[in-house]
C-alpha cells in the first residue's frame, strides 16, 4: 500500500457494476495502525466468549438464515451465481459454528470474529502492507489470480466471470464479496497495519454501520492500546 495512508484509503471505490447489483450495499473500512499480533490469549477469549453468548442470544434458537441481514446476504449470492448453501457469507459460516464454539485463531482474528457474530455483519481484516494498489470491489472477469491453498499446498485460482469479489492490482484479494480471503493479504502474527471491511445490506442502515465500526475499534484497541484508526464508509 501507498506510504500515505489515508490517500491509499481514499481511493478504495466500489464498482457501479456492483452498486446496480445491490444498491443497498455499503461498506465501512477501518483502517487500524499500531495492532499487536499474536496468538490467542485471555483478551481475546473474553471478546469471543462475549461474543457467543450475544449471538446466541440473537439467534434465539432459530437458524442463522432467519436473521433479516443474513438472509439479505443469501439473495446477494443467489443474485451473482452463488448457491448461498454451498457458498455462506463469512458471518453465516461463523454463527453455523455456535454450537461447537467459534475458532480461536489469533488475537487480531478473534477480536473481528467477535464483533462479526455479535452483530450478525460480514466482516474481513486483511493485512494492508501487502496490498499492491487500491483495493476496490467488482464484478470479476475470471481472469484474475487468486491465490490460495489446495491440499495444503499454495494453489491459484480464478473467480467465476460476474463474481463480487475484492481486489487490488495484483489480484483478488476475497472471493464471492466475503466468502473466501486470498493467502497473500491474510493477517499474520506480524502485521501491524489492517484494512477491516464491514459488509452491509439493508436492513442494516447508516448508523449500524458507524456503531459497528465503532464495536470493532474498541475491540482492537482491547488488543492493542496503542490503535490508530482511519474509517471510510463506501455507499451509492
Amino acid at each position: 500500500m501507498s506510504d500515505d495512508p489515508r490517500s491509499w484509503l481514499d481511493l478504495a471505490h466500489v464498482d457501479d457494476a456492483v452498486f446496480e447489483l445491490r444498491p443497498d450495499y455499503r461498506a465501512l473500512l477501518v483502517l487500524a495502525d499500531g495492532l499487536r499480533p499474536g496468538p490467542s490469549d485471555d483478551v481475546s477469549e473474553k471478546l469471543l466468549a462475549h461474543a457467543e453468548q450475544q449471538a446466541r442470544e440473537l439467534l434465539d434458537g432459530g437458524a442463522p438464515e432467519e436473521l433479516p441481514h443474513v438472509a439479505a446476504w443469501r439473495d446477494a449470492f443467489r443474485a451473482f451465481g452463488a448457491k448461498p448453501q454451498r457458498t455462506r457469507t463469512s458471518v453465516e459460516a461463523l454463527l453455523r459454528r455456535l454450537d461447537t464454539g467459534l475458532p480461536r485463531v489469533d488475537r487480531l482474528t478473534d477480536a473481528y470474529n467477535a464483533v462479526s457474530v455479535s452483530r450478525a455483519t460480514p466482516l474481513g481484516g486483511e493485512d494492508a502492507d501487502r496490498y499492491r494498489g487500491p483495493l476496490r470491489l467488482v464484478r470479476a472477469t475470471g481472469e484474475e489470480e487468486f491465490e490460495t491453498t489446495r491440499s495444503g499446498e499454495p494453489a491459484v485460482e480464478h473467480p467465476s466471470p460476474g463474481e463480487v469479489v475484492w481486489r487490488d492490482d495484483a489480484g483478488v484479494t476475497c472471493r464471492r464479496w466475503n466468502w473466501r480471503q486470498c493467502l497473500r493479504t491474510r493477517l499474520t502474527e506480524s502485521t501491524t497495519r489492517a484494512i477491516f471491511i464491514i459488509d452491509m445490506l439493508a436492513p442494516m442502515t447508516g448508523a449500524d454501520a458507524a456503531a459497528t465500526g465503532d464495536a470493532l475499534i474498541d475491540a482492537l484497541r482491547a488488543t492493542s492500546p496503542d490503535l490508530r484508526a482511519d474509517v471510510r464508509l463506501l455507499a451509492k
